[in-house]
């Protein structure tokens, strides 16, 4: 085993490496940017090095900043977690050539399996059943569309690099085949530095299913089972679980074998998951979509149900060790099932959030885990992956861990930064999803549905209770108060007025709303009683959360909000929806643009959000320009109508 491991990562899987070494009894060396100087993984691991600064490319992407950080500490090897450079077959090669070893399969396997056409090819040749699509690398966009049209829609647009659903399009029509393929080769571009697409056929009401396959540089490969991922939005899976409870055993060995097979196409050795696309009317036909050549993030639901710390066995491997382990020595125990808690806000459109986290409480014990990176204090920015922790919960069968799952999400309080958790206790509640009726289109058909029609009359009780504990008198050195100061609307000849309080929430109209008369407020919680109901709630500052939803409440004053610009906002301004970095600019003052036509682009956390002209007119004011940064409800441009430019 090796005496120190540096960790080129950040944030939950970071800390979660960290906690391995610790027990195996290796010191670790996390790395930080200039904004994760705070942050968890930087305070839990042995010694932490700078890197660089805030932005990716500059620090936790820089190659050179990582091996000097791992010979200034003597570091012997290096995990590199999920995302950023964890399926880099450079820096895979760079770490063996500097005399580190890489805590990961060889660079050939991530390079093989890292190019999804040439995986397609290499695993079909093993026997492995694929998905049909385009054939080649490095087509046009007119051999894109051609390949498209031959297929026929509903068509995939992917990315041949990278993975996590980043540049993946659906298209249904194809007159906007080029328009779709533009922005996934944009997106894919700036995730993955490499714009290179392939198209394959849509499978309508699939499930995605993928096998872990572990495999040590002695030739023995094995699977520990299969993960159900069919819970996605965006094309980028939120809940995960295993087993599955739609295969049967004949399948599940089935593709077991098949995973196997296609990990020893290209040599892999360590831990890597081999995913299927399952049609939802036929287990039985089952095809590869790709090969993930590192830890997934939904490992932890296969920990649980097979006793394995995967990051203990990617060190053995990486040292050298033999698995001691048959295919028949695996068994799998009770249920998993995992929650993937998002910086997001569902009230929004799910547009990615920020903030800094003022109050958190994670539950762990009696069967519930939590992975992640979050401390009170450190701030959530726009540069990074918006998944801030891992919420997982096992149980002798499905129900039962379905059910202390959708209890420790209610448990979870992060102040300060909208979440999706509170959503996720919905999705779980979902008829379709406690008896497994599942698909991968399931949460973008029911999202609606998952998310509160409006702020809670409650909710608001409560933040005015709030209000109305802090202007309070307190009694004076010798316990006495003015009268006077007390807030209880007192006036000459006549009944006291009510005690009302301007509040409002982003994206829902400002209201007037009194303080309950029965409520009790300290440092961290508010009780509220209304109508009869008593709700309880989690607060800090302007933040009030209850079971996994929180809403920041704050003062409203008409006149202030008019001179910051949001009396501007109407039908003809445009403002972010998202903090984040304007990427793209396609207009300028005085163009005219027909309804619909994209603007501007902004990118926050990996997604692309198009700016669109609200209706035909004229561009009259453009307050950015790329590379911008900008804070969410920023105004970007304003549009003036046709009809307001003739009427002048």
């Amino acid at each position: 085993m090796f005496d120190t491991v540096l960790v080129a990562n950040r944030g939950e899987i970071a800390v979660r490496v960290i906690r391995t070494l610790r027990e195996q009894g290796v010191r670790s060396v996390a790395v930080f940017s200039d904004a994760d100087a705070d942050a968890r993984h930087v305070r839990e691991a042995d010694t932490a090095v700078r890197i660089g600064p805030p932005p990716a490319s500059e620090s936790y992407l820089s190659v050179p900043a990582l091996l000097e950080a791992a010979r200034r500490t003597g570091a012997q090897a290096v995990h590199p977690g999920y995302g950023f450079l964890a399926e880099n077959a450079e820096f895979a090669a760079a770490c063996t050539d500097a005399g580190l070893v890489f805590i990961g399969p060889p660079a050939s396997a991530i390079s093989l399996m890292g190019d999804k056409i040439r995986a397609k090819e290499t695993v079909a040749a093993a026997g492995v059943p694929v998905v049909p699509g385009s054939s080649g690398s490095g087509l046009t966009d007119a051999q894109l569309e051609e390949a498209a049209r031959e297929i026929g829609t509903p068509v995939l647009l992917k990315p041949s690099a990278g993975g996590g659903g980043k540049g993946m399009r659906l298209v249904r029509d194809a007159s906007v085949l080029a328009e779709e393929i533009a922005a996934a080769r944009r997106e894919a571009r700036a995730s993955f530095g490499d714009d290179t697409l392939l198209v394959e056929r849509w499978i309508d009401r699939p499930r995605h299913i993928e096998i872990q396959v572990l495999a040590d540089t002695h030739g023995n490969v094995i699977h520990l089972g299969e993960r159900e991922c069919s819970l996605q939005r965006r094309h980028q899976k939120i809940i995960e679980e295993a087993p599955s409870v739609f295969l049967d055993e004949e399948t599940r060995a089935a593709m077991g074998e098949a995973a196997v097979q296609a990990a020893r196409s290209c040599g892999y050795a360590g831990a890597g998951t081999v995913e299927f696309i399952v049609p939802g009317d036929d287990p039985a036909s089952y095809y590869f979509m790709e090969m993930n050549t590192r830890l997934q993030v939904e490992h932890p639901v296969t920990e649980l149900i097979t006793g394995l710390d995967l990051v203990e066995w990617q060190l053995r491997v990486a040292s050298g060790e033999r698995l001691p382990y048959a295919q028949e020595d695996i068994t799998l125990t009770g249920h998993a099932i995992e929650a993937r808690v998002c910086a997001e806000d569902p009230a929004r459109g799910f547009l990615p959030s920020g903030g800094t986290v003022l109050a958190l409480r994670e539950p762990q014990g009696g069967g519930v885990r939590t992975d992640s990176g979050l401390s009170e204090g450190v701030p959530v920015g726009s540069l990074y992956d918006p998944m801030l922790s891992k919420v997982i919960a096992y149980g002798p069968d499905r129900a039962t861990a379905i059910r202390k799952l959708r209890a420790a999400l209610a448990d979870t309080v992060i102040l300060g930064v909208p979440t999706n958790a509170g959503f996720l206790r919905r999705l779980l509640a979902h008829p379709d999803v406690i008896s497994g009726d599942l698909d991968t289109g399931l949460v973008e058909r029911e999202a609606e549905g998952l998310v509160p029609d409006g702020v809670p009359d409650e909710v608001y009780a409560a933040a005015a209770a709030v209000r109305r504990e802090a202007l309070e008198p307190r009694p004076d050195a010798g316990g006495w108060t003015d009268p006077f100061s007390v807030p209880s609307g007192w006036r000459t000849g006549g009944a006291p007025a009510p005690l009302l309080f301007p509040l409002r929430v982003a994206g829902a109209d400002p209201v007037t709303y009194g303080a309950p008369a029965s409520a009790t407020v300290t440092d961290d919680r508010v009780t509220v009683e209304l109508d009869g109901t008593v709700g309880h709630f989690h607060r800090s500052g302007d933040w009030i959360g209850r079971d996994g939803d929180t809403w920041h409440v704050q003062d409203h004053d008409p006149v202030e909000a008019s001179l910051s610009g949001a009396g501007r906002s109407g039908a003809d301004t445009l403002a972010a929806p998202m903090p984040g970095t304007v990427t793209v600019v396609k207009v300028a003052v005085g163009d005219e643009v027909e309804a619909g036509q994209s603007l501007l682009v902004v990118e926050a956390m990996k997604m692309e959000h198009v700016i669109s002209a609200p209706h035909a007119g004229t561009v009259t004011e453009l307050d950015v320009t790329a590379g911008a940064t900008v804070a969410m409800d920023q105004i970007l441009a304003v549009v003036v109508p046709v009809a307001a430019e003739e009427g002048s």
